[in-house]
């Protein structure tokens, strides 16, 4: 490893790719590997006439890079430099140096594997580590390693350990440059801001300006901040010298270019941006950087399936790389929004997008490679399973994948588009049914932020609105709503292209099929309204989504919605619009689900069949089912009845003690029928099942005779056996049977008057001898006396006291002085022999 200024690394950097074909360079902000690296590879043999093709992470970026580079050559871009953006391409026959984004070079690839033509690939700031830049590395190393050994790989960075990069590369070479930056003045807050950022940041950007020299950039998070702290400089503080200049992604390339450019003589600027200024770019002139500490950041979650901006605190690589801004050109001061203590506290670097990214875009330029699983390609991180799985699955709804999870046709078509792939298959089915114009406008639409301004009250959420907003603009006309003119100017640009692309003329389709596209595109956020207060939808994939009360959608009984916070149990809906049932019938019938349901009604205590029909999550029909199946019928009202309990099922006395007698039998001798509640539900089908088919009502089920069924399971033997073994009832002396009580199988109870039994002198048994009748002697009136199991022994003992107190109670009765040769009785008195 080498440590160098950049002009002393090239001899060296240029060994190693001739010697090992790939390597990696690592130097800092300002050393100016950007644009001297690609200009002196040019000479090289091994080079022999190909071009360079070098990525950068924006297009902002991109343009500027081949810009300086041509203007370093004498020439325009588009002669030996040129660049190729999206939507935009400046080449030319004698171009040797292509800068291009990430996505740019993946087209290039997918179009032909093999570069022909291309030399060296450099991946610029790859620091970033972009979703695009890690699927770019792994298709140019798969390329690299089957078609062109000779194809050199160049990573450069400012701030990534180079290590790990050198060993996917093969154990590449690691060249470091030292660079030439100034020194830079750090100055921290002395505490953390309390509230917005704006004020404290605007507070800060005028001491820079009346403390320091040169120009002023600002790193704020997105392009509310910018615009809020605008507004705030704009309003006083600064000298009438200093101009004020937003400078985001999706401004105008004019405005870009004018931020970037260097100030007038005697006029100094304060350029407010966000991460995009935070490598590859160099605003000539700055001296000063206020770093606002925070960015934003796209996060996706497999569990709802939608990507939310976030935003973060820097990493302490970005914050490094910002406050390097300062020193390019002179000694430079940056001031932190930050105390210096939670410097240290800072992640060490950003955690790379595909590991956080919606991966659907890879998972389409995967599948169009030929590749279903990211294993077999060479990753500095893996996209993680769950999401990967879930772009997949995607895919498939989109009709990108087949049966077999191969690329279809459509994919294929789909893959050309330099679009999401929810977008590209909405372009293409959109020109099928008619509505390309329209399918375009809405692309364009989605890939730019919301065209309405969001202020205290939110806009309406009908992307319709926005439509007529921008046929208000091709017309000429006011345009309606709280619309931002340069937005929508943007957005019908972008229209325009990719009308182009699909050879569409003179088709705008009707804006009230908006609902119906974006259905095709985002077909998991179809919603249904729910019940109750209007503006509350379920999602085909089982999430909640949310409008206020008073947007024009909130009635709506189906909308589509491209754009949700996904956070909470109900997201907030940002942008939407209606579609009708129909329309979902339609285009969607071969995912419709059409299910008969055959279910138990716990309130009704019935069997209600239904037919529903259900998209996803989406109950689309649910009506009555004429015609059931009968044995769907009979398993449904088996369900019920086991739900419901055994005991519902109405026994009558008789049948109630039959089954008690076969439990007791099966308690002394387990080859008897078990007939407890749980063997009765568990064999509910084999025993009842034939009883109740046609049956769809509890109530029906309790009118059969279950002592018969019962019976039935028993067997003739076991029939014939249990009168013997377990009978209903035993004959007393006095010439009554009393009825014998199984309702504990441990202990049969025999409840007779105690006069009935004169003269019984053993205790009865049953089954067979084995057990014991319990005794419950009774009074004349019924109540027990005594208890017993050896009625002999009462005899003996216990009869003269219960007759003392009983002769007492009742004198008119029979009370023997000897109960064993008394005659038994059911009346008052025996009858006179």
């Amino acid at each position: 490893m080498s440590t160098l200024p950049i002009e002393s690394a090239l001899p060296e950097l240029k060994a190693a790719l001739a010697e090992a074909g790939a390597a990696v360079l690592q130097a800092p902000p300002g050393a100016g590997k950007t644009t001297r690296v690609p200009l002196a590879l040019l000479g090289e043999p091994w080079l022999a006439g190909r071009r360079v093709v070098m990525l950068e992470p924006r297009r902002l970026a991109a343009r500027a890079a081949a810009r300086h580079m041509a203007r370093l050559r004498g020439e325009d871009v588009g002669g030996t430099v040129g660049y190729r953006v999206r939507m935009e391409t400046r080449v030319g026959p004698t171009t040797r140096i292509e800068v291009v984004t990430e996505g740019v070079l993946t087209r290039m690839l997918q179009s032909d594997p093999a570069l022909d033509g291309v030399g060296i690939v450099i991946f610029d700031e790859f620091h970033e580590r972009s979703l695009h830049a890690d699927l770019g590395l792994a298709l140019t190393l798969e390329s690299r390693s089957v078609l062109r050994e000779d194809l050199r790989v160049l990573v450069m960075s400012a701030t990534l350990d180079g290590a790990p990069i050198a060993a996917l590369l093969g154990d590449a070479p690691v060249v470091t440059s030292q660079g030439r930056g100034f020194p830079v003045d750090v100055r921290y807050q002395p505490g953390r801001i309390e509230g917005r950022m704006e004020p404290a940041v605007a507070r800060t950007v005028r001491q820079a300006v009346e403390s320091s020299e040169g120009d002023v950039l600002v790193f704020l998070p997105g392009a509310g901040e910018i615009h809020r702290v605008e507004e705030m400089l704009r309003e006083g503080g600064l000298p009438a010298e200093v101009r004020v200049m937003p400078l985001y992604g999706n401004l105008p390339q004019q405005a870009q270019d004018e931020a970037i450019a260097p100030s007038p003589p005697g006029r100094r600027k304060v350029v407010l941006s966000t991460s995009i200024a935070e490598t590859s770019l160099t605003i000539e002139g700055v001296r000063v950087v206020v770093d606002s500490g925070m960015m934003r950041v796209p996060r996706f979650s497999p569990r709802t399936g939608m990507t939310r901006l976030e935003t973060v605190t820097v990493s302490r690589a970005s914050s490094e790389q910002r406050c390097g801004r300062a020193g390019r050109v002179a000694p430079g001061t940056c001031w932190r929004m930050w105390p210096e203590h939670a410097q240290a506290g800072l992640v060490p670097h950003g955690t790379p997008e595909i590991l956080d990214a919606d991966l659907a875009p890879l998972a389409l330029e995967l599948a169009a490679w030929g590749v279903a699983d990211p294993a077999e390609l060479a990753w500095l991180d893996p996209p993680p399973a769950a999401a990967f799985g879930q772009a997949r699955e995607l895919l498939a709804e989109l009709g990108v994948l087949d049966a077999a999870g191969s690329v279809t046709p459509h994919g294929r078509a789909m893959a050309e588009l330099p679009l999401h792939p929810r977008l590209a298959h909405m372009l293409l089915r959109g020109r099928e049914l008619g509505l390309g114009g329209l399918a375009c406008d809405l692309a364009a639409l989605l890939g730019e932020r919301d065209v309405f301004r969001r202020g205290d009250t939110p806009a309406d959420a009908d992307l319709r609105l926005r439509l007529e907003a921008l046929r208000d603009l091709a017309a000429n006309r006011r345009v309606r709503g709280p619309a931002d003119v340069g937005a929508l100017r943007r957005v019908q640009a972008e229209s325009r292209e990719w009308r182009r692309r699909l050879a569409l003329r003179g088709e705008d389709g009707d804006p009230s099929a908006a609902g119906l596209l974006l259905a095709l595109a985002y077909p998991d956020r179809i919603g249904q309204r729910r019940a109750g207060k209007p503006g509350r939808f379920l999602l085909r994939n089982g999430r909640g989504a949310s409008l206020a009360e008073s947007d024009s959608l909130a009635p709506s009984a189906y909308i589509v919605a491209p754009e949700l916070d996904g956070q909470g149990r109900d997201s907030r809906v940002y942008l939407a619009a209606p579609v009708e049932l129909d329309e979902i019938e339609r285009h969607f019938a071969d995912q419709i689900e059409r299910e008969d349901i055959v279910a138990w009604d716990a309130d009704a205590k019935a069997v209600r069949a239904r037919r529903r029909e259900r998209l996803g999550a989406l109950v689309l029909h649910d009506g009555h089912l004429p015609d059931p199946d009968p044995d769907l019928v009979t398993a449904a009202l088996l369900r019920g009845i086991a739900s419901e309990g055994i005991g519902a099922l109405g026994w009558s006395r008789s049948a109630a003690q039959l089954r008690e007698r076969i439990a007791f039998l099966h308690r002394h001798d387990p080859s008897w029928l078990d007939v407890s509640d749980a063997a009765l539900a568990a064999g509910l089908a084999e025993w009842l099942g034939p009883y109740v088919y046609g049956m769809t009502r509890l109530e029906q089920v309790q009118r059969l005779d279950l002592n018969d069924i019962l019976l039935g399971m028993l067997g003739w033997e076991r029939r014939t056996a249990l009168d013997d073994l377990a009978p209903s009832h035993l004959p007393v002396p006095s010439g009554s049977r009393i009825p014998i009580d199984y309702a504990d199988p441990d202990a049969p109870v025999l409840a007779a008057r105690l006069q009935e039994l004169f003269g019984m002198t053993e205790t009865p048994r049953i089954a067979g001898g084995r057990v014991p009748l319990t005794i419950h002697l009774l009074s004349p009136a019924h109540r027990p006396v005594q208890v017993t199991r050896d009625l002999a022994s009462f005899w003996k003992t216990g009869y003269f006291d219960v007759k003392k107190d009983l002769k007492g109670r009742y004198p008119k009765h029979y009370w023997p002085d000897d109960p064993l040769q008394a005659q038994a009785t059911s009346r008052v008195r025996p009858r006179p022999v």
